[in-house]
């Protein structure tokens, strides 16, 4: 098993230097396992931040030859739950297959003042 950590030139970089953005984690048969951090996007509603997220989730996710439909966990942190449909719409118009082992929280702040929703990702990657 090997490990490396990047934050891909090809996809938004991070907010801060203090993280990677993904986490894989190869397997001796070629397969990986993909953990990408929390992310954030900018956005006045809450629905342009979530299309936003998902959008650098997406190229997170194909730097690493992965797709979302290969996303078999998701969380995601709201600052209000009472918008969880609002989130949830948009969220359905990325992840269209089965959709993958979830869990969703309120927070009361996320890393910045203006974030509404964060979401991290981790993605199984079938060997080439």
């Amino acid at each position: 098993m090997q490990i490396s950590l990047d934050s891909p030139a090809s996809a938004p970089q991070p907010l801060s230097p203090y993280y990677s953005q993904v986490a894989r984690i190869e397997h001796p048969d070629g397969s990986a396992l993909l953990l990408v951090s929390g992310q954030i996007a900018e956005g006045a509603t809450l629905a342009e931040q979530t299309r936003g997220v998902f959008e650098t989730l997406t190229a997170l996710l194909k730097a690493h030859g992965a797709r979302l439909a290969d996303v078999v966990n998701i969380r995601t942190y709201l600052t209000d739950i009472s918008r969880l449909d609002e989130y949830g719409a948009v969220r359905r118009e990325f992840l269209t297959g089965t959709p993958p082992t979830s869990m969703t929280f309120e927070a009361a702040r996320l890393f910045r003042p203006e974030a509404l929703v964060e979401v991290e990702v981790v993605a199984a990657v079938p060997a080439r």
